[in-house]
């Protein structure tokens, strides 16, 4: 068979192209830019990178297209394949790192960059996302100069989370700002009023923030969810307020309502959470650790925060995280409460709230003492943070029985160790210890502390009043003596002088008389005969006015005494009190056997000659009739039996017996 001749007919392949112009792509380039259409701009940066690969406009274009985009990943990639061109991507490779919250690396990256202002606010942005809050106000003031847009929007925020909330106000004040400019500075000035307290102010403030940011994003067209998702941290932020007003069953529905229909950011969705939480309490602890699971990475072992919630601030992470370890503790989880706070000394190493994480863990297992050391040597360790370490500490030493450690870790807070309430304290857990030595130098630092503090609010009377009791309770009356002198020298104070005279009386009379004629004498008691009124039984404390006796008894004249009200008898429903029936039995209180016409049971002596089972009654006669052979001993060992038998049964109380002598 002759082979198959070629088709003639079948058209030649199409001649080579050649690319377009790189004036045509980058103009192409710049359509897709304008539309924002990243992704075809990306693609068409690859072209213009196939005719010229070192193009530096193309390679700038295509990593900010992909940022862009969010395609981070991709961005860093591109950059990292043009390390051989000679082009710096220093500042791009800074916003990439940062957008993947690697917060470190980024301020590495940005080192040697010119400070210009893009490079500052970065550079703020990571600090601010570090939570050093004080190098971000700097950067922030520094940049004022340039007049940024919105820039005091984050100025704001970084000054109410770095606890300078109470600077807001007056920063608004020197820009010449109104906190209605934006939703979003109403919105961070309601937070500064909410961290000053002024709860009341910040919820108005927050009204209008919503009022506002309604408006202004209608205007952009933006659809009603979209409106909502972006509007929810005021939300939020009002519930909060609502939580801080008092008005737990309002805040309650707005947290519900966010979570359940979930129009929120997820920064916003966390908040509510992590809120809602914390007003519920432990009043249903699985459902708060349910609540709490949205929250976590789906495949993590254990509880890790989500992937995207970088921009929570580390207080923010840590107060979750916190709250997860006490719910754990109270549905007594120790190990997984045990295995996040192992976790949170390397996340939070700048914090004190892991180490009293781990306290509390130790002490719901009863490891108290250890839980003392822990505490003690980061307070030696952190002496700027050693506050809150310390009282933690002497507050589970004096629930642990451990008194003297109690008193020693409040003597190592210097702010408040000479206040009132603290050196009553510590006094009592010394005496408890029986220091009573340790107590009373205690007290004498006190004195001394205030004696020489040049304040408005001197509580020097108060410690030395209750110094002088103190001695006198553990029989030191001349140091008290000499307190109380100082008191009357000092204040004039009754009560003192009144003290003076009750603590000298037991070492000097004379002298105690000298200071009593110092009192003033009592109204009305002239005309009191002491020696007759020593004789008689007392008299009895009354509250009110102190009057005479001759007044006293003009009262007692002009009392009459009062007539009894006379009311009528309540009877029992359907009762009729004119046909009351016959009169109810007099004994019929008393239980049955007691009362008069009780008649016992009558017992039937038949029922002692039963033995065994049944039939032994009939067998046995039978067998009696049928022979009379038994020997005497055999009759006298059965008699012994029956009797024994009968005297058991008589024994034996009956149950209806034992149950009428319970109801006595």
């Amino acid at each position: 068979m002759p082979p198959k001749s070629k088709d003639k007919g079948k058209p030649s392949q199409s001649a080579w192209q050649p690319p377009p112009a790189i004036e045509d792509l980058f103009t192409t380039l710049n359509k897709h830019i304008q539309r924002s259409d990243y992704e075809q701009a990306v693609k068409i940066a690859d072209q213009v990178l196939g005719v010229a690969p070192a193009d530096e406009d193309a390679l700038r274009c295509k990593v900010v297209a992909l940022i862009k985009a969010d395609s981070i990943e991709n961005a860093l990639s591109t950059i990292q394949s043009a390390q051989k061109i000679p082009v710096d991507f220093s500042f791009f490779k800074a916003y990439c790192l940062y957008r993947q919250n690697k917060l470190d690396e980024a301020l590495v990256s940005l080192k040697g960059q010119e400070r210009i202002s893009e490079t500052m606010l970065l550079e703020s942005q990571i600090f601010f996302r570090m939570g050093k809050m004080d190098t971000c106000v700097d950067v922030y003031q520094k940049l004022q100069k340039s007049k940024i847009d919105s820039l005091e929007i984050n100025l704001a925020a970084a000054l109410v989370l770095g606890g300078r909330a109470s600077e807001v106000q007056g920063m608004m004040e020197a820009n010449r700002i109104k906190a209605s400019s934006s939703f979003e500075l109403a919105y961070n000035t309601a937070c500064s009023l909410i961290e000053r307290n002024k709860y009341n102010e910040a919820e108005q403030l927050l009204l209008t923030a919503r009022r506002i940011g309604q408006e202004t994003l209608m205007d952009e067209n933006l659809a009603e969810d979209d409106i909502e998702i972006e509007l929810a941290p005021i939300s939020v932020q009002l519930a909060y307020v609502n939580q801080l007003l008092g008005r737990p069953q309002e805040a309650m529905e707005a947290y519900t309502d966010i979570i359940n229909r979930n129009l929120a950011d997820e920064s916003s969705f966390v908040v509510a959470v992590n809120n809602f939480v914390s007003l519920k309490g432990t009043r249903d602890v699985s459902d708060n650790l349910r609540k709490l699971d949205r929250l976590k990475e789906k495949d993590a072992q254990g509880f890790q925060l989500a992937h995207g919630l970088e921009k929570l601030s580390p207080k923010q992470r840590e107060t979750i995280y916190a709250n997860r370890v006490l719910l754990l503790l109270h549905a007594n989880k120790m190990d997984q409460a045990r295995d996040i706070v192992a976790t949170l000394a390397d996340t939070f190493a700048d914090s004190v709230v892991p180490v009293l994480l781990q306290a509390a863990v130790l002490v719901r297992e009863n490891k108290a003492g250890r839980a003392e050391e822990i505490l003690g040597q980061f307070a030696e360790k952190f002496p700027a943070k050693s506050k809150i370490l310390l009282l933690a500490r002497a507050q589970i030493a004096a629930a642990a029985g451990h008194p003297q450690v109690a008193a020693d870790s409040l003597v190592k807070i210097p702010d408040i160790q000479h206040m009132p309430a603290t050196v009553a304290t510590i006094v009592a857990l010394k005496e408890r210890a029986g220091d009573i030595d340790g107590a009373s130098s205690i007290l004498d630092s006190a004195i001394k502390w205030w004696s020489n503090a040049m304040t408005e609010h001197s509580k020097l009377d108060v410690i030395m009043q209750e110094a002088a009791s103190f001695k006198i309770r553990h029989g030191r009356e001349e140091d008290a003596a000499h307190l109380y002198e100082q008191l009357v020298k000092s204040h004039g104070s009754i009560e003192a002088l009144a003290g003076l005279v009750s603590t000298v009386a037991r070492v000097n009379v004379d002298k105690a008389e000298g200071y009593e004629k110092q009192l003033k004498p009592l109204p009305g008691l002239k005309g009191i005969d002491v020696d007759s009124l020593e004789k008689t039984s007392g008299a009895k404390h009354g509250e009110g006015s102190h009057l005479s006796v001759a007044e006293v008894q003009e009262e007692a004249k002009k009392e009459k005494p009062k007539k009894k009200r006379k009311r009528k008898p309540r009877f029992p429903k359907g009762f009729d009190p004119a046909n009351p029936g016959p009169p109810p039995d007099p004994e019929r209180w008393l239980p049955k056997r007691e009362r008069s016409s009780y008649r016992p049971k009558r017992k039937d002596k038949r029922a002692a000659q039963v033995r065994g089972s049944q039939g032994a009654v009939v067998r046995e006669k039978h067998e009696a009739g049928a022979s009379a052979t038994n020997s005497s001993s055999s009759n006298s060992k059965s008699n012994q039996a029956a009797n024994s038998n009968a005297a058991a049964e008589q024994s034996k109380p009956s149950f209806k017996s034992s149950r009428k002598k319970s109801r006595k």
